[in-house]
């Protein structure tokens, strides 16, 4: 039994065919509407599965093309647009079933047997509870200086199996050790999910992030950028809420927030929570923003607004969250900056051993938000 998929994002379109060929079924993909229609009229299917929002063609306008030549083959829309108008317009020009993302690789496979059946080479697979398609698709920076031996490998390998929207992106920040080896390592065989971006000098982790963030947003299928700590001390699902915050709302950056509050674990060292608490009354004072926590290393970003505030160098190593803020206060003006960013608490943050930031380097932080707020007045 046959199946096309159409999609504009090619992590879906690799989760799919990986899924469903497992199954035995024939799948063959394309990332345009005018590509699936040829590859239907060659193929012959028996089931479609569409996207609904796509640049040029969209997944409506497919379904019609398909219904006006009485194209015999069952269509299934799987998209994240839950506007209930919009899948109504889809059951009235003919589609058999609507699949609304996220969601699980084993509801898709209870789906398309019940409308086209199994192969005679069908084979049931066993898929993680979890494992879903997301309802969009995420690019993640991890800026890594010598890394070797803290990188958590399993737990981003883990998160890749059962959410298959994400593509990682390490970015190796000029280390001493074997840090570049372990990435490539890490990435053999899921090159589609994992890439490694390597910096031969060590620029600090702003620059990091900002090459890896600057590389990722050339990839058109990725809907939000973010980055986060490659020890994880924000961990997968707090990051994930951050993604469905921005998924669900008009804000251009979501960012984590390390408040300690009842139910959270949010666990740091005395000294340094001390130090952190007088460095974020100084950042308060200097962008005009009451944010409490601009330093956390977990943010979500709107792909159009990365070009524009990670465009040119950050003045300096490690408060380039703070320049961030403060280059949308220049650009947009500082009120409608604030309304354009949500800082969102974390249920879980924990301080890991080994960090690259010693009590030294927090206090020269003073001397270069002293910098920034020149800067960036002028």
């Amino acid at each position: 039994m046959k199946i096309v998929a159409i999609d504009d994002q090619q992590l879906v379109l690799l989760s799919l065919e990986k899924h469903l060929s497992s199954l035995g079924y024939e799948i063959k993909t394309a990332q345009n509407g005018e590509e699936g229609l040829k590859l239907i009229d060659s193929f012959e299917p028996d089931l479609l599965i569409v996207d609904i929002n796509m640049d040029g063609m969209s997944g409506l306008d497919i379904v019609k093309q398909l219904r006006s030549e009485d194209k015999k083959l069952s269509i299934m829309i799987m998209s994240g647009n839950t506007d209930e108008d919009t899948i109504v317009d889809g059951f009235d020009l003919g589609i058999d079933d609507y699949m609304k993302k996220p969601v699980q690789l084993s509801e898709i496979s209870v789906r398309v047997r019940r409308l086209i059946g199994v192969p005679d080479n069908f084979e049931s697979k066993r898929v993680a509870n979890n494992a879903q398609i997301s309802k969009s698709c995420v690019g993640v920076v991890i800026p890594c200086y010598n890394e070797e031996s803290r990188l958590l490998s399993k737990e981003f390998t883990d998160f890749l199996d059962s959410n298959l929207g994400y593509h990682l992106c390490f970015v190796n920040d000029g280390s001493k050790d074997d840090t570049l080896k372990v990435l490539k390592d890490l990435a053999k065989g899921r090159e589609d999910f994992i890439s490694v971006y390597d910096c031969e000098k060590n620029g600090g982790k702003g620059e990091a992030v900002r090459q890896g963030m600057l590389h990722l947003v050339r990839d058109p299928q990725l809907d939000y950028l973010g980055y986060l700590d490659a020890d994880l001390s924000t961990d997968f699902k707090d990051f994930d809420d951050l993604v469905n915050t921005i998924e669900n709302s008009d804000f251009q950056i979501v960012s984590g927030s390390r408040i300690a509050r009842m139910g959270a674990d949010i666990n740091k060292e005395s000294a340094r929570e001390i130090i952190s608490l007088t460095i974020n009354f100084i950042i308060r004072k200097i962008l005009g923003m009451n944010f409490k926590d601009t330093q956390c290393g977990a943010k979500i970003i709107r792909r159009d607004l990365v070009k524009v505030v990670f465009k040119d160098k950050f003045l300096t190593r490690w408060l380039f969250d703070v320049e961030i803020f403060k280059r949308m206060g220049n650009i947009y003006g500082k009120e409608k900056a604030v309304s354009m960013i949500c800082e969102q608490p974390l249920k879980r943050w924990i301080h890991a051993d080994g960090s690259k930031l010693s009590m030294k380097d927090s206090l020269k932080i003073v001397g270069q938000l002293g910098e920034i707020a020149v800067k960036y007045r002028s």
